[in-house]
């Protein structure tokens, strides 16, 4: 039976343990009993089941996700770079006919705070999208001098609504993570793609942004009604913005009254590498000195 809302997570063995930290929140803060997936490399499915045993999660291939769009090539797939090939895997998850929905998660997301389907979907199955313009981010980066992300955001999010020909201003409907609709996904599929004898690996290889190709159809060609929302977690992009929230003294505890979790960037979390820390010994001893610092 397909079920309404699915947890979804797309992973790789260096973040086996943020799984794991992902997951034990799932289960500590799950009140509705959403089923949760996990999906990771053929070669690292035994090494998930094993160290995920006991947790309730299903740990699916990779490959068997690819394999459910015939109109892909599944070797061409996996010679794509692995911030490429992820972007595909994740958008195809609703192929597996699993839900009908899904909360699109990242390794080194976790949650803070009780959470059942209708905080993600309306009682008719309709998810909230994630949808704004950016601008409290966007602002961030310009007090901090980096111009440069708001120029990356603006040239990415033009192309991929310049493919739909929407005029108007540049939403952003992100960050991760993202709840979507397998009608949504379709709908690209058979009004766009196709059309234009295009695959969904085609087009992210075009341009890697697949929060925005959704979103994007989802405004073209209205599969599910629009109910927007703001992040479902506090994601921290950047070193800056933790450093000022941990100076501010902000908790987790707080944090819950406005967000379902946090998610950290891995790079700053590389003693949870598996199956050791990562990076050489100089970015070791540096991050250490980093955090006696209380810094990232």
């Amino acid at each position: 039976m397909t079920a309404p809302l699915a947890l979804y997570c797309k992973s790789y063995r260096t973040d086996l343990r943020r799984v794991q930290r992902l997951v034990q929140s799932i289960e500590r803060f799950n009140a509705d009993s959403i089923p949760c997936y996990v999906s990771v490399p053929a070669k690292d499915t035994q090494l998930f089941r094993r160290e995920l045993a006991g947790l309730k999660v299903e740990v699916l291939d990779d490959e068997s996700i690819i394999a459910r769009n015939r109109q892909m090539d599944p070797a061409a797939v996996r010679a794509l770079p692995g911030h490429i090939s992820q972007q595909i895997i994740k958008s195809e998850f609703w192929r597996l006919d699993l839900a009908d929905a899904y909360m699109c998660l990242d390794s080194d997301a976790f949650f803070i705070r009780p959470f059942q389907q209708s905080d993600y979907l309306l009682g008719d199955g309709t998810p909230y999208t994630v949808i704004d313009e950016g601008h409290e981010f966007l602002a961030s980066a310009l007090s901090e001098g980096k111009p440069h992300v708001v120029q990356a955001f603006l040239h990415d999010a033009g192309k991929v609504q310049a493919q739909f020909g929407r005029q108007g201003r540049t939403y952003s409907f992100g960050p991760f993570p993202l709840l979507w609709h397998r009608a949504v996904w379709e709908s690209l599929a058979e009004e766009y793609l196709r059309p234009n004898g295009l695959n969904f690996q085609e087009a992210i290889v075009r341009i890697p942004v697949e929060s925005h190709w959704y979103g994007e159809a989802l405004l073209r060609y209205r599969a599910i009604q629009l109910m927007p929302c703001q992040p479902l977690f506090k994601v921290y992009h950047y070193a800056w913005q933790l450093d000022r929230d941990l100076r501010a003294g902000i908790s987790d505890e707080q944090l819950s009254q406005l967000y379902s979790g946090v998610i950290y960037q891995s790079a700053w979390e590389r003693e949870m590498d598996w199956p050791s820390e990562g990076g050489n010994l100089a970015s070791r001893i540096g991050r250490r000195l980093r955090r006696r610092l209380g810094r990232i």
